[in-house]
């Protein structure tokens, strides 16, 4: 007999067992979008290679490390020299080290390609077939997908979603036999039942008090009535302080109870609005059914106590998951097993895309085909959600067609028009300081985290508070509490802060300013004043400056194009944060920066996997795909009791997710180059776990955060 795995207390599964478990996950996970016997193949055939003597002395005895995934895939493809082989080859081949690119005919059999792996010769595993005929799994039929474009994306997209049936599955059945007990299931409860609650929670708003709510009941009622809707593309265009967030979540659980659907998934930009939102979900539906999936440090199997919210961040087995723009889309595009098993557990889910228009511009292209890809293949609904509606349906494939959950935008905006944009030119920072110092309460926010402590350092006094990225975020939470208390209170509040205020900072100020940008930071910005519309409009102002040359030529051209493009669309309209004024900026900025709309040509690259011999480049498009450019690296700053218990921890080798996660709320993030230049001057301590602790106390601030060599606060990072 032939085993796939052995316990710890020396227990063995043997390979028809497994084969046979995984084939069956597989298919079922598969079923949710049609493809149900291509699960199943794959399964059958993933361990085939398992079969050979050379892995049963490797798995008995202990013997050399044995490439057991390429024998399967051998056996897909001998089975089907068509496209099906392939597609079945690509999964059975990564279900260990991820999809492999596809590569090429010249390829050598010591090469990584999925072609060189076919041409490899692989230890015997004949007896595999005297219990499975290949023949009979493959499919005959062709994929259940409608394409968006050429071939190519949607195909790649398909095995993408395969392969994530298959690696999950056999994680599952793998897991299942070595803590000997079943198949674990999901956690939560269902979408109906969440459902249920969240007709409760909003019950007590049904009788609202004041305009403003009135106005807030209104847009949710109106998403309420709307989740009746057939699966497909929304966009809901609620302007700032309109209630997105429990309107966005109605029309989520009602559209999912109405369509069958298994999940509500939350794709944000910010972390910070991630744990704002997350509570809100939690208070309506419960902690058990809210997963929160955006923490930068991965799982590892050392980890031996795992809840069940654990595991479930690993396949988002949830009924509501939070999570970040950047987890979702690179996992989209990922390779990885551990980055693409949850990718299944995406289909049939109703997708709320918070904030649409942060997507980073020149991975859009990709992230609107995968979109689309998801409505039209998956059994999804997507929802683009913002106050300033980026113009994306010109960007979508034709058989998408995006449908407006409030229709009567412009009605919308009029009525939480709550401030009046003015132009005020250049301003060098000692005449800005000086305006600033005039108002008593003041929020002005800048482009870049040098710009800010310069500012700062020319209005500090009591009152004056500064915010950036290069403060902890426990200094940070702790500074804006200060910062509402005072203004609670009428008392003196200034405060200067890059954007990282913009979007899911709740203050509220009579005045902002607000550095030259997009139009849709601009709008952003504003909705810090007369959040609640308390003030008259005459005395809500935002006021929109340039910054000293100094500055500005630090810039990016992604900050300066849409800063230009803003100030072209305001010579056009006369109201500036109008709808209609939105949508030319974005249509102008899409129209005019088109070739960064794919700056890595991720789409052009798959779609043309179709024509040469499905050769997709699995592994080198994600490589390539990271919203993220630069990478960062966490400086743990041990200044605080829990902070500094947290450096011994770590530096006496303690390692847990637990752990990272308690300690990134006392870490600052920094390029690798303001890293290196720490690190050379002694003030930081690199530990083996990733992370660095801050040696040079003194080179944190309490006013301003991490000081950075040179001209480390130029970045525009917020």
């Amino acid at each position: 007999m032939y085993f796939a795995h052995t316990s710890e207390d020396g227990r063995r599964q043997p390979i028809m067992d497994h084969l046979a478990g995984t084939a069956a996950l597989a298919e079922k996970f598969a079923g949710a979008f049609g493809a149900g016997e291509f699960g199943r193949c794959c399964g059958m055939l993933h361990d085939a290679g398992k079969f050979s003597e050379a892995f049963q002395r490797r798995l008995l005895k202990d013997g050399p490390k044995v490439d057991h995934s390429t024998a399967g895939a051998q056996a897909a493809l001998k089975a089907s020299r068509t496209g099906i082989g392939l597609i079945a080859a690509y999964c059975v081949a990564g279900h260990h080290a991820g999809l492999p690119d596809g590569g090429g005919s010249a390829d050598t059999p010591a090469e990584a390609t999925l072609f060189a792996r076919m041409r490899r010769a692989v230890p015997d595993f004949s007896s595999f077939y005297r219990d499975v005929d290949p023949r009979v799994l493959v499919p005959k039929s062709r994929p259940p997908i409608r394409m968006t474009g050429k071939l190519g994306f949607s195909a790649s997209f398909f095995i993408r979603m395969l392969f994530s049936c298959l690696v999950d599955a056999d994680f599952l059945d793998t897991e299942a036999f070595e803590h000997n007990r079943p198949v674990r299931g999901g956690i939560g409860e269902s979408i109906p039942a969440l459902c249920a609650k969240l007709e409760r929670y909003v019950g007590r708003f049904r009788n609202p008090s004041g305009d403003l709510n009135r106005r807030r009941c209104e847009i949710l009622e109106t998403c309420l009535r709307k989740s009746a809707g057939p699966r497909g593309l929304y966009t809901l265009t609620v302007p700032t302080g309109g209630g997105k967030t429990v309107s966005s979540l109605a029309f989520a659980l009602r559209h999912a109870a109405e369509r069958g659907m298994e999940r509500v998934i939350y794709a944000i930009p910010y972390t910070s609005i991630i744990e704002q939102n997350a509570a809100v979900f939690r208070e309506i539906l419960g902690d058990k059914n809210v997963l929160e999936h955006y923490s930068s440090y991965e799982y590892d199997d050392r980890d031996e106590e795992m809840d069940p919210k654990r595991l479930a961040t690993e396949n988002w087995d949830a009924p509501v998951v939070v999570t970040t723009n950047v987890q979702f889309f690179e996992s989209l595009f990922a390779n990885r097993t551990s980055r693409c098993r949850k990718l299944h557990n995406i289909a049939k889910s109703v997708i709320i895309f918070d904030e649409a228009q942060m997507i980073p511009r020149e991975y859009l292209l990709p992230c609107v085909r995968a979109i689309a890809e998801l409505v039209l293949n998956y059994g999804c609904t997507a929802v683009l959600c913002s106050a300033t509606q980026p113009a994306l349906q010109g960007l979508f494939p034709p058989e998408v067609k995006s449908v407006e959950i409030c229709e009567n935008v412009s009605e919308l905006y009029g009525l939480f028009r709550r401030t009046r944009f003015v132009r005020a030119g250049e301003m060098d920072d000692e005449t800005l300081a000086r305006k600033l110092g005039a108002q008593r309460q003041v929020l002005c926010i800048v482009n870049t985290r040098r710009h800010a402590q310069d500012l700062y350092s020319r209005l500090k006094g009591e009152g004056t508070f500064h915010l950036s990225t290069l403060m902890t975020p426990v200094h940070r939470s702790r500074v804006l509490d200060g910062i509402r208390e005072r203004l609670k209170k009428g008392e003196a509040c200034r405060v200067v802060s890059t954007s990282l205020v913009e979007a899911g900072v709740d203050v509220d100020f009579p005045t902002v300013y607000r550095e030259e940008t997009g139009l849709d930071s601009e709008i952003q910005a504003a909705g810090r004043c007369n959040r609640e519309g308390r003030r008259p409009l005459v005395d809500s102002r935002v006021v929109i400056f340039r910054a000293e040359e100094k500055y500005r030529r630090h810039l990016p051209a992604a900050v300066r194009l849409p800063a230009d493009i803003t100030a072209a669309v305001e010579s056009k309209f006369d109201d500036i944060a109008s709808p209609e004024a939105i949508r030319c900026y974005f249509e102008t900025l899409y129209r005019v920066s088109d070739e960064q709309l794919d700056r890595k040509n991720i789409v052009g690259r798959l779609e043309r996997g179709a024509a040469d011999n499905f050769s997709f480049p699995f592994a080198s498009v994600a490589e390539d795909f990271h919203f993220i450019e630069n990478e960062t690296m966490p400086i743990l700053i041990p200044k605080e009791p829990e902070a500094a218990e947290y450096a011994r921890r770590l530096r006496a080798g303690e390692r847990s997710r637990e752990l990272f996660r308690a300690a990134g709320l006392y870490c600052v993030n920094v390029y690798s180059p303001h890293f290196q230049a720490l690190y050379d001057a002694g003030k930081v301590e690199l530990l083996d776990s990733g992370i660095a602790v801050l040696t040079d106390l003194k080179a944190y601030s309490e006013e301003t955060g991490l000081s950075l060599p040179g001209n480390g606060g130029n970045a525009v990072f917020a």
